[in-house]
């Protein structure tokens, strides 16, 4: 069998589709509950093979350097925990809007585990990487593990949930929601009562930082204004945004209303998905 030396892969965005922060843990963590419902939509990585041990990352991403890159950090801690020899040529295309609570950074990162993992022929099950992807941040696991899921903990213990493959149209304000903000911020809701899953398919769920981010980025509230105003339901927050979405029945639906979006907001319409796109296309 050829030996691969090259791997273009898929990093699909999640959407929350609800999110209850339950309290405040002593370490300054959340208990949350969540659902992550991964989508067919998201950034490209390529990944090439090198004999050097040099991790090399294209193109830079403005503002962010490349020391604190989940790709580049997702690929070093790899690398020195494997003690790797081997190094990577990679190659980020990047679609997805950072700071949009659509987990952009965290499925690179996963993308770049699971890409290295299969590149570098380093053998670790999917457990191993999401432990590895958990010190990188707490939406990597569910990446890595590649299913839809229903999430506890910090988002860290995780279930796999079949959902209703639905179309969703996400709309991307023009404003960059700093979660660490959100997250300590004195008038975040924090004592929700935990809810089953049962309890979620029978009556849904709410997003505990919405009122609060509509709040201080009004660019948020007018979007989820405007696409209130074209679905049958409220449109949500994803996360700590800034993205919001809503759900159609049919990506015509969905286009439709997309169609007729402010000229000021960029976003897509993806379809809804149990399994991740990058397992596959994982050789």
């Amino acid at each position: 069998m050829p030996t691969i030396t090259n791997l273009s892969l898929p990093a699909p965005a999640k959407l929350n589709l609800f999110l209850h922060i339950l309290g405040q843990r002593a370490d300054g963590y959340h208990e949350l509950q969540t659902v992550f419902q991964l989508l067919d939509f998201g950034d490209q990585l390529e990944f090439q093979l090198n004999n050097s041990g040099a991790i090399t990352l294209t193109p830079d991403l403005p503002g962010t350097p490349l020391e604190s890159n989940l790709v580049w950090r997702a690929a070093k801690l790899l690398q020195t925990h494997c003690a790797c020899p081997l190094g990577a040529n990679i190659h980020l295309d990047k679609k997805l809007p950072m700071g949009g609570g659509i987990g952009g950074g965290s499925s690179n990162a996963a993308t770049t585990l699971l890409g290295l993992n299969s590149l570098w022929k380093l053998g670790l099950n999917l457990k191993e990487l999401a432990q590895l992807g958990a010190q990188l941040g707490a939406d990597v696991p569910v990446f890595v593990e590649g299913k839809t899921a229903w999430a506890e903990g910090v988002g860290e213990r995780l279930q796999a949930l079949a959902m209703p493959e639905l179309w969703y149209l996400v709309l991307a304000p023009n404003c960059h929601v700093s979660t660490a903000e959100i997250f300590s911020h004195k008038d975040l809701t924090r004592g929700t009562l935990a809810i089953t899953v049962a309890a979620f398919f029978e009556k849904g769920g709410k997003n505990d930082c919405q009122p609060l981010v509509e709040r201080l980025y009004p660019q948020v509230r007018d979007a989820v204004d405007w696409l209130s105003r074209q679905t049958n339901g409220p449109a949500q927050l994803t996360g700590t945004g800034a993205c919001v979405f809503a759900s159609f029945p049919s990506q015509q639906a969905a286009q439709a209303v997309f169609a007729k979006r402010p000229q000021h907001l960029n976003g897509f319409v993806a379809k809804g998905v149990n399994d991740s796109p990058l397992h596959q296309h994982l050789p």
